[in-house]
């Protein structure tokens, strides 16, 4: 009742997908779920989760929505990374800086590249939970249960029944990664992707450093020359809205693969729309955007029922075993109102295969009217078994696909939007090459993933200062340049 009138507020509508609810994905056959043996004790983490405050709001949600919107259209570059797999431990004040600034910098490089804006999306605050090809494996000759990701069991051997408690676990570093996030945003975090900042010492090849020092010292003149004129929001002429505001405060959006379906639908939650406050619509507030992989995307599965109903934009992983009309049937399932960016295809194919399947794809989409965002992830289908033993990617190969992706999208008429990298901002030894010319022989110098290999710091700078150069071609002359 409104205490002023005392008559009743009009009820709120409830928008939701036809036959959907959060619930709804429970009568559909899974892949990739987990058995827990104790379900009075999962039950009872699961209530508390849904208790739980939101970690994201609608409003967030909504901004990502519009933003990936631009994208799609071509007014706008996405650039989503991080971690394969998220652990608890990377909860720090270290590991959170580091990845941060990592992306910032590469999003300027970008925006300088593009000369438009550019959406950031990490993998992090959430992705902790990994897919396996098989449930086993086998250690010192027993068979035992794969590592599921820190909210499931423990990297340990020894720690690898699943724990519901870890669940519980997952949401509270979660909470504490992006608490921590947006702190240091609003207290200016984003100035330390200031050019003067970058350290090019790594990059062996002469030339190739001048390169790069000479669009560090571009972006510098470009920032200084705004400084001078007042539009920048550190000088003592500048005002709220000035042109290079978002240097000062940025969007940082989260994302994780939506693999437990249990933990997904504690964390949705029917909230009202803010855009009218008359509606109210199920959203996901774990997170702000959630993928689906390459094996949990069955048109008849839970996954599928599940993401068909929540009002977060999505991801779908697309790759050599997709079929052309299975993607625009999936495609008519997640987007049935075909709605510019709410969809982004992550393709995966593999520097050898890319051209093979991508056309097919590209076909398909512009034929079923759907405007989504092609964004490429040239790391997973470029995984290696290394001398040195462990799983590796090699530069040439990330770059091969990513400079594949994009001609095949001018080709067909088509745009690549973004793209998807595991990375970290930490200096580990997990990709071969690069401008650091890192070695096999090297790799087990700072190993330290858990599942797949990243990019370090310098790596993912060289992937963004590589995109940036073509980019900048592109705008000042025609026909296809080398990246």
């Amino acid at each position: 009742m409104d205490p002023r009138s005392m008559t009743p507020l009009p009820p709120s509508t409830i928008i939701a997908a036809e036959g959907w609810t959060p619930a709804s994905w429970q009568s559909k056959p899974i892949k990739q779920d987990v058995d827990y043996p104790d379900k009075a004790h999962l039950d009872k983490v699961l209530e508390k989760i849904g208790r739980l405050p939101p970690m994201v709001v609608p409003g967030e949600i909504q901004r990502l929505r519009q933003q990936l919107a631009d994208v799609a259209l071509g007014k706008a570059f996405l650039l989503q990374g991080g971690d394969c797999a998220e652990l608890f431990d990377y909860c720090s004040q270290s590991p959170i800086e580091s990845k941060l600034k990592v992306m910032l910098q590469m999003s300027l490089v970008l925006i300088w590249g593009a000369r438009m804006p550019v959406v950031r999306i990490a993998r992090m605050a959430g992705q902790y939970a990994k897919p396996r090809s098989k449930p086993t494996e086998m250690h010192d000759g027993q068979e035992i249960l794969s590592y599921r990701g820190d909210n499931v069991n423990g990297y340990d051997p020894a720690d690898r029944n699943p724990d519901p408690e870890r669940l519980l676990g997952a949401y509270f570093h979660s909470a504490a990664t992006l608490n921590y996030v947006r702190a240091i945003l609003a207290d200016g975090f984003a100035d330390l992707h200031h050019p003067s900042s970058w350290n090019l010492h790594h990059v062996k090849s002469a030339s190739l450093r001048q390169e790069y020092q000479t669009i560090v010292d571009r972006l510098t003149d470009a920032l200084d020359f705004m400084k001078t004129i007042g539009a920048d929001p550190n000088s003592a002429g500048s005002t709220v809205g000035s042109p290079l505001s978002s240097l000062k405060t940025v969007d940082f959006f989260a994302s994780h693969e939506g693999l437990l379906l249990e933990y997904e639908q504690a964390l949705t939650r029917l909230m009202e729309d803010p855009s009218n406050s008359s509606q109210q619509k199920y959203y996901n507030v774990g997170t702000h955007f959630l993928w689906i992989g390459d094996r949990t995307r069955q048109l008849d599965g839970a996954h599928v029922e599940y993401f068909r109903g929540i009002e977060n934009p999505i991801g779908v992983k697309c790759g050599p075993s997709m079929k052309p009309e299975e993607l625009v049937a999936l495609l008519d399932v997640l987007d049935a109102d075909k709605q510019p960016g709410k969809v982004t295809l992550i393709s995966r194919y593999g520097a050898d295969l890319v051209d093979e399947f991508l056309p097919a794809h590209i076909k398909a989409v512009q034929g079923s009217g759907h405007v989504v965002v092609w964004a490429c992830d040239p790391m997973h289908g470029n995984t290696k078994q290394s001398v040195s033993g462990v799983k590796t990617r090699h530069l040439l190969d990330i770059t091969r696909e990513l400079s594949r992706a994009i001609r095949i999208h001018q080709q067909h008429g088509s745009h690549l939007g973004g793209v998807h990298f595991e990375l970290t901002g930490d200096r580990v030894t997990e990709c071969v090459g690069g401008s650091m010319e890192l070695l096999d022989a090297e790799l087990l110098d700072r190993y330290e993933t858990q599942c797949d290999p990243r990019l370090n710091y310098e790596q993912a700078l060289d992937m963004a200062f590589l995109i940036a150069k073509y980019q900048e071609k592109q705008r000042g002359y025609s026909g296809m340049m080398s990246l």
